[in-house]
């Protein structure tokens, strides 16, 4: 798995597909409700064929203050639970701290998102909520509110990775046996 940038004409259309999508796009919120992304700020989580299957992000990324907003979607959702959103998301923590030299990176979660298992993996602490300020289907929810220093990263040990590679390669075998020939 590696992260990759955005910059071909047809990885732009699937991330838009992807966030088109209510599943995903009801869980973000970019500013003032905004739940449409620029290109600039997408980086793609893909496997290690390079076939996309989700994407994890930086908002907001302030140099003055060191500071950004992390946010993530899965696209292809036959990969959950696999541990690739928390290894994208490690990587691209260790990109923040490191090459971006940031020093605290923030994310907030709408309370029964599942997306709050990667956040809690990635060491994230919970530093507040927000009360029902994110609405669904009409409906208020809460959002929960995390941030991470540098100091407080670590990027994912190799067992990590070769827990989720083994999960992929397995699936990939359940896959080629449900097939028929």
């Amino acid at each position: 798995m590696k992260l990759l940038p955005l910059d071909r004409p047809e990885l732009l259309e699937l991330v838009a597909g992807w966030l088109a999508r209510k599943e995903n796009y009801q869980w973000l919120d970019f500013g003032n409700g905004r739940q449409i992304l620029t290109p600039a700020l997408l980086k793609i989580m893909a496997d290690r064929d390079e076939i996309p299957i989700g994407i994890v992000g930086l908002n907001g990324v302030d140099r003055t203050f060191k500071t950004a907003t992390f946010w993530g979607a899965s696209g292809d959702k036959s990969f959950r639970n696999r541990g690739y959103s928390t290894i994208a998301s490690s990587k691209l923590m260790t990109l923040a701290f490191g090459d971006l030299g940031l020093h605290a990176v923030n994310t907030w979660a709408v309370e029964h998102n599942p997306s709050l298992r990667t956040i809690e993996r990635l060491g994230f602490r919970f530093v507040g909520r927000q009360r029902q300020c994110h609405y669904i289907d009409g409906r208020p929810y809460d959002r929960l509110m995390f941030d991470l220093l540098a100091s407080e990263h670590r990027e994912l040990e190799d067992d990590r990775r070769h827990l989720a590679e083994r999960s992929h390669r397995e699936a990939e075998g359940e896959l080629r046996q449900a097939q028929p020939g």
